[in-house]
């Protein structure tokens, strides 16, 4: 094991899985925004040999010049350092062998690392429209994290992918684990997505409370905005179809959209960038 991931500062564990977990990669997408923005550095790789089809997750040739490498489907961590602390980034194709073992593998790993918490990030489909903030929801099985961070408790029963396996087995092992899983409009599921990326970074913001680079994202999020806008705006059914799911949605959520609500949100916010009180 790496003495990389030993006496880290207050860490945070943050995970996302290619595949089934993760719609228009938004989760993964998020990953890769904080390893870039504070050059993370790789410092321990689960083996993929036991764990992946290579006829499904394949193995990639990249160039450097006239060099060539094969860069194979792995689990990989890296590590981020914020100011006050460092992040834990996990990262990989969902496994297609022997989830429990794969799953042991990587807590072990957490368990050196012993975070303060295990964030387990998705994405999935969902008929919310485009042109409203996407939803994050934040769950765990544990009461005490509920009520200290204002997430809600797990219910739900159903298939899972590896990040309820994973989720499970950080559980077992004694480490807090939450989750945090991001709605994309099912009509615009091809990746990229950045507005559902911010918004699962800005969710990552408030289980910190504290504030991360977002770079450009905000402003690749307009810009995806308006090239969804321009392509409904070119089809009255599709337009017809987002305006169903628009009035649909701003009835469910009106009682919540009140003007503490909004305030509340706008000084978190600001405390998180220095400028509330």
């Amino acid at each position: 094991m790496s003495e990389s991931l030993s006496n880290l500062r207050r860490p945070v564990a943050i995970l996302a899985f290619d595949g089934w977990n993760d719609a228009a990669d938004a989760a993964t997408a998020a990953v890769d925004h904080l390893a870039s923005s504070y050059d993370a550095e790789m410092v321990f790789e689960v083996d993929g040999e036991d764990y992946y089809d290579f006829q499904v997750n394949r193995p990639m040739v990249v160039k450097d010049g006239s060099h060539s490498e094969i860069i194979w489907p792995a689990l990989r961590l890296s590590i981020a350092h914020l100011p006050s602390r460092d992040l834990v980034l996990v990262q990989g194709p969902e496994p297609n062998f022997r989830w429990r073992a794969f799953s042991q593998s990587l807590v072990s790993a957490l368990r050196t690392v012993r975070p303060e918490l295990v964030i387990v990030m998705g994405a999935m489909l969902s008929d919310s429209p485009h042109s409203r903030p996407v939803a994050v929801s934040g769950t765990t099985d544990d009461a005490e994290l509920a009520s200290k961070l204002g997430l809600e408790m797990s219910d739900y029963e159903g298939p899972t992918g590896i990040t309820g396996v994973v989720s499970e087995a950080c559980r077992r092992a004694g480490l807090p684990v939450v989750s945090l899983w991001a709605a994309v409009p099912h009509y615009v599921s091809e990746p990229p997505n950045p507005p559902a990326t911010l918004a699962l970074v800005t969710r990552i913001e408030d289980l910190l409370d504290e504030a991360l680079d977002l770079a450009d994202l905000p402003e690749q999020a307009q810009a995806w905005h308006r090239g969804v806008d321009e392509l409904a705006a070119e089809d009255p059914d599709i337009a017809e179809y987002i305006a169903r799911l628009e009035a649909r949605q701003d009835e469910e959520e009106l009682p919540e959209a009140t003007g503490d609500a909004i305030a509340a949100e706008f000084q978190r916010y600001l405390r998180r960038r220095g400028q509330g009180k």
